[in-house]
């Protein structure tokens, strides 16, 4: 089974090109929606957690829309992501940056 794992993710990698992914980082994401017709949306956000799973692999993405905290957990190989751009490399000293949610949302009282 992990000989099957390693050969889906090469193969996904040899389709398009996957950064290196750490929490801390910004990214911009080129996600297609599966609406009436197919459109590409851009997210923007910093990565918070990574989960480590082969073809199972997961980011977490933490921004702001209208003031409001949201995240969104995509998975890494998803053949709806058409492109992943790191734009800035924070330096984090954690693995989970789940207190990014506090700080983060403004209208937390």
């Amino acid at each position: 089974m992990q000989i099957l794992d390693k050969e889906a993710v090469e193969d996904v990698r040899g389709q398009r090109e996957i950064p290196d992914i750490k929490p801390g980082y910004i990214v911009q994401l080129k996600v297609e929606v599966p609406e009436n017709k197919r459109r590409v949306s851009i997210i923007k956000g910093i990565v918070i957690t990574r989960r480590n799973a082969g073809l199972n692999t997961t980011f977490r993405i933490r921004r702001q829309v209208a003031g409001v905290g949201i995240e969104s957990l995509f998975p890494l190989y998803s053949p709806n992501i058409k492109e992943i751009k790191v734009l800035d490399k924070k330096r984090v000293r954690r693995a989970k940056l789940y207190y990014l949610r506090e700080r983060m949302n403004p209208l937390k009282n």
